[in-house]
């Protein structure tokens, strides 16, 4: 068995599971200015409030199981992409604080919406500023490039497709009037993620070989000829779903995941097999055996309660949300 394969799958499901699920929470921070009216706002925090912290798991295993198993990896980002980090971590713990004080404060009910807003922005264009760097192959000992045309581009991407899943997450948890305003958003959303995502692409194929090499040759190309094909016709399926109102609440969500998992993959075959691109491949990083092999006890035993749980969490809490709700 070979365990940088493992800790790879691991690591990029643990990243995959917290775009999709924190990525909804934090566009409808996004979105949140753009809904009319103060009632909505609120509808929208209280949506919410009883995963956001929940979702924010994953990206606590994804950072562990970085550092536990590609630690020459993981002192490299986080030494060259320190301050996007520190900009995330603060955005992440300002979100926490208007979540908290949201319902709490009838008087400053709008600081805590700037709040919630400014947090999830800021925290979205961080993550974006980091992926940016990583693909375009910016993490380099001594280089500090994570301020570029392309890592703007991505982190302007991110911003957009954050926004199309909390849309389509409001679709799903409001009724009405809200919910007709979050399905036009979407559509917007919708359009502004497939123009940047095209960008992103075209500009991965012109400023990386590898990249190149592998979508543009064969085999390469007869084996992820599906993934933009797929993304295509998810796009036109959404787009019509969101255009009916009296249409499903659910699939729209469902299809913006789909949406995200396919640029996902594209992302990771593109990659593969570095961590770093450019820099380190995942064997070339990878901890020693006995660490993965203890490390890996732990996981096998605490994932299962991590998914239980978030399963659970969602079960309870499906259907719409109405103000009169508990916390």
């Amino acid at each position: 068995m070979d365990l940088a394969l493992v800790y790879l799958a691991l690591i990029a499901c643990g990243v995959l599971m917290y775009v999709l699920l924190d990525g909804f929470s934090l566009g409808v921070g996004v979105v949140a200015p753009w809904l009319e009216r103060d009632e909505d706002r609120a509808l929208a925090v209280k949506s919410l409030s009883h995963l956001w912290d929940s979702n924010q798991t994953w990206l606590v295993f994804g950072g562990v199981a970085l550092f536990v198993a590609f630690p020459k990896a993981y002192s490299l980002v986080l030494s060259e992409l320190y301050l996007p980090i520190i900009l995330m971590l603060i955005a992440l713990i300002f979100r926490g604080v208007a979540f908290e004080f949201y319902f709490k404060s009838d008087t400053s009910r709008g600081w805590w919406n700037f709040s919630f807003s400014f947090g999830s922005i800021l925290a979205t264009l961080s993550q974006g500023l980091i992926l940016g760097t990583l693909v375009q192959g910016g993490v380099e000992q001594g280089r500090l490039e994570w301020l570029t045309p392309f890592s703007l581009l991505t982190a302007l991407s991110l911003l957009f497709g954050y926004g199309l899943l909390g849309s389509c997450w409001l679709v799903r948890k409001s009724e009405g009037r809200m919910a007709a305003r979050s399905r036009v958003l979407a559509r917007i959303l919708l359009l502004c993620v497939l123009v940047s995502l095209a960008l992103v692409s075209l500009g991965m194929l012109l400023t990386q070989p590898q990249v190149a090499a592998r979508w543009l040759h064969m085999p390469g190309i007869l084996l992820l000829a599906p993934v933009p094909v797929l993304c295509a016709w998810v796009s036109w399926s959404l787009w019509k779903m969101l255009g009916d109102k009296n249409g499903h609440d659910l699939q729209p969500l469902g299809l913006a995941m789909l949406l995200f998992l396919l640029s996902f993959v594209g992302l990771v075959a593109g990659m593969f097999p570095y961590i770093v691109p450019g820099q380190l491949t995942i064997w070339q990083a990878l901890a020693p055996e006995s660490t993965l092999i203890f490390a890996l006890v732990g996981i096998v035993l605490l994932l299962p309660v991590v998914i239980g749980y978030n399963i659970y969490n969602y079960r309870v809490f499906a259907g719409k949300t109405r103000m009169e709700d508990g916390y």
